[in-house]
């Protein structure tokens, strides 16, 4: 079945006015065959941060595809709310596993690079490129070249890329995967911190259950591929969420219990 093959159509009128992003028995098949995602049906809510978790191969990646309008349900339908763009699309930001920057640009240049290709006006998109630059810690960086950055700046100015546009939705596909650690937890505490200020809709692929409870108010579990709704979690954690939490009894319960979920989704421990 061929990737352009749209499911039915469904007008964004349907949706309730909180909801950002609606699938229903949406269900995605590649041209080599591979199916992909089978069946989904997932609300995701206005402003709502929600982690995607399950094993690779999960349809994770996929969801978020049909989401950015990247890719085509085969069956079945993706509704996404928002503000229209100049392209017909809705306004959505996506990071990617790795930061594909360019390397012979400017970290300034790399960041407004969506701005220019929309024609914003040079010193109108000079502006937002750089306010989204400070909102990550980076104000200092706009003059210097990825090839200087350590991993974790890298990231952090493919995040302000995809913040530039002032999204209603932020995709983000295991941006912090590659990195050690340390770096990762501090980039968790500053991501909480953004959305905590901007209230974006955030969806957020990740294998990790500690990360995916750290950063959630919920976690949704996927089956192994064919991709389905497993299990769903809503976290419980004081807000702010700071970094006590990550410590604390509550936060190993509810790992505990996400961990059980995932297992059971993948079936291990079954006959």
């Amino acid at each position: 079945m061929s990737d352009s093959t749209a499911g039915a159509a469904v007008s964004e009128a349907s949706l309730p006015a909180d909801v950002a992003v609606r699938f229903r028995e949406a269900a995605k098949i590649y041209d080599n065959g591979v199916q992909a995602l089978a069946a989904l049906d997932l609300d995701i809510r206005r402003g709502e941060f929600v982690s995607l978790l399950g094993p690779s191969g999960c349809g994770k990646s996929t969801a978020l595809r049909l989401i950015a309008g990247l890719s085509r349900p085969s069956s079945g339908t993706v509704q996404v709310a928002g503000r229209p763009v100049a392209a017909g699309g809705r306004a959505i930001g996506f990071v990617f596993q790795e930061p594909t920057l360019m390397p012979w640009a400017s970290v300034l240049d790399n960041v407004r690079l969506p701005l220019r290709l929309a024609r914003m006006a040079r010193a109108d998109a000079d502006s937002r490129a750089r306010d989204a630059l400070a909102r990550v810690g980076l104000a200092d960086f706009a003059d210097v070249y990825p090839r200087e950055l350590s991993g974790g700046m890298k990231m952090r100015v493919s995040l302000a890329r995809a913040l530039v546009t002032d999204p209603d939705i932020l995709l983000m596909d295991e941006p912090f995967a590659a990195l050690d650690e340390i770096t990762r937890f501090r980039l968790n505490n500053d991501l909480m911190a953004l959305w905590r200020s901007l209230r974006k809709t955030v969806v957020f692929v990740t294998h990790s259950v500690f990360e995916s409870v750290y950063l959630s108010q919920r976690v949704v579990v996927m089956t192994p591929r064919p991709g389905r709704v497993s299990a769903e979690f809503r976290v419980v954690a004081p807000e702010p969420r700071l970094e006590a939490f990550r410590t604390s009894a509550s936060y190993a319960a509810q790992c505990r219990e996400v961990s059980a979920a995932l297992a059971r989704a993948s079936g291990e421990g079954t006959t």
